[in-house]
């Protein structure tokens, strides 16, 4: 079971005479980094709600916007007297200094700065606990979402590595030919510059298997199924956040692809093992989006 990182998810419901909208979108990151916007009503609940958040969403790049919509209802306001006094007297006088009727002053100065605010409203209890609801909602459905594309995410691994594998599988078959056909090469060239009867058999034997030991594929096949069926079993559990691990198998996948390259001297093993590197890369931008 896999997990993208990619989602989106929207929650709305009434709290009191409040209503709010949760809209929370999620692309892939290397750890958990949030941007949130929320109304000033919700600024004292803002920890708890990163905290949520965090631990429901564990990686990726997440986008919250929680708005306060307006449900039409008459909201309290504060005047502050004594700023609305020091704005006046400088009003007053600039307008009898340039001769303008005085009697429009009072809506300059409603207009002005921090002379009218809402007054400080907050949640109760019950009203962070409905919408600690919506925001769990939002966070469900996005990761609702998660799932789906996690789902597509491991059908398209699966491919790959079940491609490697079939490439591996060549390699495998060719390994013996390859052999042979480097003893017979050398053999070959000897005889044709050297000549058959001045060379020694038993020391050309002895060479040609240390040579041939050195540039052995068999441990990197071994290790290279190995990582194959691990990865394969990763994907299958049930853990909930396995993209860094994946990213590691992958990575000593590559290099047991790459020492085979380097060791195969053979251009049908050599197209095989090109062939791996592709279906390698192609795993690796996936595993980027898996959470």
């Amino acid at each position: 079971m896999l997990k993208s990182m990619t989602g989106f998810g929207r929650a709305e419901k009434n709290v009191g005479d409040k209503t709010f909208l949760v809209d929370i979108k999620s692309l892939n990151g290397k750890q958990f980094e949030l941007q949130l916007r929320l109304p000033s009503i919700l600024k004292p609940f803002e920890f708890d709600i990163r905290r949520m958040l965090s631990e429901k969403l564990i990686r990726g790049s997440v986008d919250c916007m929680i708005s306060l919509k307006d449900t039409g209802s008459a909201k309290p306001v504060t005047i502050n007297t004594d700023l609305a006094k020091a704005y006046y007297k400088p009003l007053a006088e600039l307008s009898a200094a340039l001769n303008l009727d005085a009697s429009h002053i009072l809506s300059t100065l409603v207009k002005l700065p921090e002379v009218i605010t809402p007054s400080s409203e907050t949640l109760s209890d019950g009203e962070w606990a409905d919408f600690q609801e919506v925001l769990q909602t939002a966070i469900n459905n996005l990761n609702t979402h998660r799932l789906n594309e996690g789902a597509v995410l491991e059908q398209e691994l699966m491919l790959r590595i079940s491609n490697i594998e079939t490439q591996q599988a060549e390699v495998i078959k060719l390994e013996p030919l390859r052999k042979q056909k480097i003893r017979e090469g050398i053999t070959r060239l000897l005889e044709e510059n050297v000549g058959k009867e001045n060379y020694d058999g038993n020391r050309l034997e002895q060479e040609l298997i240390y040579y041939i030991e050195k540039i052995d594929i068999t441990e990197e096949q071994v290790r290279l199924k190995n990582h194959c069926d691990y990865f394969k079993t990763l994907l299958a559990e049930k853990e909930e956040s396995k993209g860094k691990k994946l990213s590691f198998i992958l990575q000593e996948v590559g290099r047991e692809i790459n020492t085979t390259g380097s060791k195969a001297y053979d251009a049908t093993i050599q197209k095989a093992v090109v062939m791996m590197k592709d279906e390698m890369e192609k795993a690796k931008e996936q595993v980027l989006n898996v959470l």
